[in-house]
C-alpha cells in the first residue's frame, strides 16, 4: 500500500470518508494521475508535474484540495478559494455530501490546463 493511501485510512471520520470520495472521484477522471505522500499529505501528479493535493485541515473541519493556478477560472470560480494566497487555491469540503464532482473535475482540469509549469514554477 502506498504511504498517501496508508495516510487516508487512517484519517477519523468524516476526513476518511471525504478523502476516499475525492480520491475516487479523481482517479476516475484522471485515471493517468500518480498518489504520492509529498509534505505529508496525498500531493497527485499528472504528467510528472503537480496537480492537487488533499489536505485535512482537522482543526478547521474540512478538507482542502489545493491546486496552483494563478488567474481566475471560467467555471466554477466562485468555488474557488484563495485566502489571499497568490498561487495556490482549493476547493473545501466539509462532507461528503458537499463534493460535486462536476465542480471538482471542471475547476482540477482548467487549473492544470492554464498553467504548463507545476506548484511554484516548477
Amino acid at each position: 500500500m502506498k504511504p498517501a493511501e496508508e495516510y487516508i485510512l487512517k484519517q477519523p471520520e468524516p476526513f476518511k470518508s471525504i478523502l476516499l470520495d475525492l480520491q475516487i472521484v479523481i482517479e476516475t477522471n484522471f485515471p493517468e494521475v500518480d498518489l504520492q505522500f509529498k509534505w505529508k499529505m496525498p500531493f497527485y501528479y499528472l504528467h510528472e508535474k503537480p496537480f492537487c493535493y488533499l489536505n485535512p485541515a482537522k482543526k478547521k473541519g474540512y478538507i482542502d484540495v489545493g491546486f496552483y493556478t494563478n488567474s481566475e477560472l471560467q467555471k466554477f470560480n466562485e468555488f474557488v478559494i484563495s485566502d489571499n494566497r497568490k498561487v495556490v487555491k482549493s476547493l473545501r469540503y466539509k462532507s461528503v455530501k458537499e463534493v460535486n464532482a462536476e465542480v471538482l473535475i471542471s475547476v482540477l482540469q482548467e487549473a492544470y490546463n492554464q498553467t504548463t509549469k507545476g506548484f511554484f514554477g516548477k
